[in-house]
């Protein structure tokens, strides 16, 4: 029977005293659950912004119409310009790097934890923090709402980096039968295609994908077939229910990294390794979700949902002969559910919630020869379960001023099984993780479009099962899970004055954690790392997003949007044994994004981008540095009610610079680890709505 532990009882102990406290005078200017006069699509859009106005911290929103008008195959051109996230591939879709705040900086490239992903509210994340699942498509979202760091307690998350939630578009919120097309420099070619109706209470939208790429490097290319379905049914006037589907079928070619003086004489080339080895990263997914929502009254509603998802992941990733080999071949299941309660009560906007997942990973590690032998190494069954329950109470406690406290409890377990195929020998390092994490945070109304926000929170991740796998002790001892605290402060709002407008959203931040899990190159198995837990470490950072609109006329047809993103990092060892006060690796020290637009009133456009990157440490050590850059390239396209167009050029100059690479205790000049970004690159697209 499953246990429940003290930091889950702590907080049910909370649960009576908040539902009370929220019986009060009603406050009509609290935002409304439901907004029976608009489409479901604006009602979605709405909630989405309420949502974000209750909370003292930094929360994106980023809309998939936005994405349409530039070519975005991957969350890192999905997050381009989100501050405090930072995103970066290879070009090809598939093998994004990303980090949040500071999350996931070492050198596991497949094994992605520190943010938790979900669709609807439901995860795709696995349950024990790991993200190396390929459902999500940026542009099969109708928005992603992107919650930086402890700002995610209301999903539940409990990671370093928060949590992004994708929004699927329905047919009932006004999603156009449409077609999209886009292609360019490297062999790129991606077709997809949206289709849908509503009849009564039934509605249901289909949409379809084909995505191809050579790549750049050799050894690159990239093969991806999609499907996303959804389905509702109104049972009557306040529940509704909705089915997913998803099907995905990626086969990727991996080219490696490369040494310095190979990146310097030819960042096209592929790692000589990665091609007599035939390194791929081939994951076909299947998932079915059902989302049900009772509407009670005005005030109050009841969310469940509940995922199943089957990973296939075929991943070919060193090779070395005669002295080490590995294939990954594995099947990972992950079952997730979630009820969340919400109920306005007077001046009290009370959210309840639990999350519970599940996941099994079978399969095996093997030695082989591509296209001849595979030789099972070690018996894979590795197990994790994740349980999550928070509650917060949003009180406007007086005109301008909402206090917002709320308390998350985490309980899991992990257990890792892998059997030596040849001595029959058990490493079975498993453990229990429970966390206690309070938050309490204050909202000031400046104006109805502008507010200021702070908060002070507890943070908590329990390990993945591929760290646990690849503990540095190599034995049935467990890693233990991080813990911390941030305190955060920030700014966000819009003003509108003549006929211009600016917009800001700014958070500052400051936090400590003790006992990070770090994972670094193994020297003895290239390609493969171990992880540990490390001291005091410090995550801080500035994120702003700033932006306008000018009228350059009279009449507002002609204007200029300027728009830019600024991530300043101070992530650093506080006084480690080994390290120091050493800077953390992989994150820059700032990341500078941005683009001024040209608009015109009958839909064209055209204008500059840029990206300016500080310089990085690929190691603890801090003696091998990865250069800054600085890249602009060209946007522009012309859209209409039922057609656009657009083309876009990025990295103009042709620079030549590194996109992410692995991470070593003190790499050395020779070590093959860097990852080159993409060189320039034209790519032109449109859609077309039926």
């Amino acid at each position: 029977m499953y246990r429940i532990p003290h930091a889950v009882a702590a907080l049910l102990a909370t649960a009576p005293y908040a539902i009370a406290h929220a019986q009060a005078v009603p406050d009509p200017s609290l935002p409304s659950l439901t907004v029976s006069a608009e489409r479901d699509g604006e009602q979605s859009r709405l909630r989405t912004e309420a949502e974000r106005r209750l909370t003292p911290g930094a929360v994106s929103v980023i809309e998939g119409e936005e994405l349409r008008l530039r070519n975005v195959t991957s969350l890192t051109d999905m997050l381009r310009y989100t501050p405090g996230v930072w995103a970066a591939s290879g070009l090809t879709g598939d093998s994004t790097f990303l980090s949040i705040r500071g999350s996931n900086l070492d050198a596991t490239n497949y094994d992605g934890n520190g943010v938790k992903l979900l669709i609807d509210g439901l995860p795709v994340t696995a349950a024990d923090g790991n993200n190396h699942n390929r459902d999500v498509d940026p542009l099969s979202m109708r928005r992603a709402v992107v919650a930086r760091g402890a700002n995610a307690l209301t999903y539940g998350a409990s990671t370093l980096g928060g949590a992004i939630d994708f929004v699927s578009p329905t047919a009932r919120d006004g999603a156009p039968w449409e077609l999209l097309v886009n292609g360019g420099s490297h062999g790129q070619r991606q077709a997809r295609f949206t289709f849908g109706g509503v009849s009564g209470a039934l509605d249901a939208l289909v949409s379809g994908e084909a995505r191809q790429s050579d790549g750049f490097r050799a050894h690159q290319r990239q093969d991806r077939q999609s499907l996303y379905a959804n389905v509702g049914l109104q049972l009557g006037e306040s529940l509704s229910t909705r089915f997913y589907v998803t099907g995905i079928d990626n086969d990727q070619q991996l080219p490696g990294a490369l040494t310095r003086a190979e990146f310097e004489a030819n960042p096209r080339a592929a790692e000589a390794a990665a091609v007599a080895g035939n390194y791929r990263l081939n994951v076909s997914t299947a998932r079915i979700a059902n989302r049900t929502v009772w509407t009670i009254d005005g005030d109050s509603s009841l969310t469940a949902g509940i995922s199943f998802e089957t990973q296939n992941l075929y991943h070919p990733i060193v090779y070395a002969p005669p002295f080490f080999s590995l294939l990954i071949d594995t099947e990972q299941r992950n079952l997730g559910a979630t009820v969340r309660y919400q109920r306005r009560v007077g001046d009290h906007d009370v959210l309840a919630g639990v999350n519970y997942g599940r996941t099994r990973v079978t399969g095996g590690n093997y030695s082989y020869v591509p296209g001849g032998a595979q030789t099972v190494t070690t018996h894979v069954d590795n197990r994790a379960d994740n349980a999550e329950l928070f509650l917060v109470d949003r009180w406007k406690f007086a005109p301008q001023w909402t206090l917002v406290y709320g308390a998350q409890a985490v309980s899991g377990s992990r257990e890792v099984r892998n059997t030596d195929a040849t001595t029959g020998v058990l490493r079975n390092p498993k453990a229990d993780f429970d966390g206690f994490n309070p938050r309490v945070g204050l909202i000031r109304e400046l104006s109805p479009t502008s507010q200021l926000f702070a908060n002070l929170s507890r943070l908590y991740e329990a390990p993945t099962l591929y760290e646990l796998e690849d503990d540095v002790r190599g034995n049935n001892s467990t890693l233990s899970a991080m813990r911390g605290a941030v305190a955060e402060v920030g700014a966000r709002g819009s003003h509108a004055f003549d006929r211009h407008r600016v917009y800001w959203d700014t958070a500052l931040y400051y936090g400590r954690l003790d006992g990070e899990i770090l994972s670094r190159a193994d020297p003895l198995a290239p390609g493969t790392s171990l992880s540990t837990n490390v001291g005091r470490t410090i995550h801080a950072g500035l994120e702003a997003l700033l932006g306008a609109s000018f009228a350059l006329d009279d009449s507002g047809r002609h204007r200029l949007d300027p728009m830019v993103s600024v991530t300043l990092n101070h992530f650093k060892f506080d006084g480690d044994a080994t390290y120091g006060n050493n800077r953390l690796p992989a994150a820059p020290r700032f990341a500078i994004r941005g683009e001024a637009l040209y608009r015109h009133a009958d839909g064209f456009f055209f204008g500059p981008t840029f990206d300016i990157v500080g310089r990085r440490f690929a190691d603890f050590s801090n003696t091998y540095t990865v250069d800054s850059y600085a890249l602009w390239g060209l946007r522009t396209g012309y859209a209409t009610r039922q057609w656009e167009v657009y083309a876009e050029l990025r990295n103009a100059a042709d620079r030549k610079y590194v996109s992410y690479f692995s991470v070593r205790d003190a790499a050395g000049a020779n070590d093959a680890i860097l990852n080159p970004g993409a060189p320039r690159s034209l790519f032109v697209g449109g859609r077309f709505k039926f």
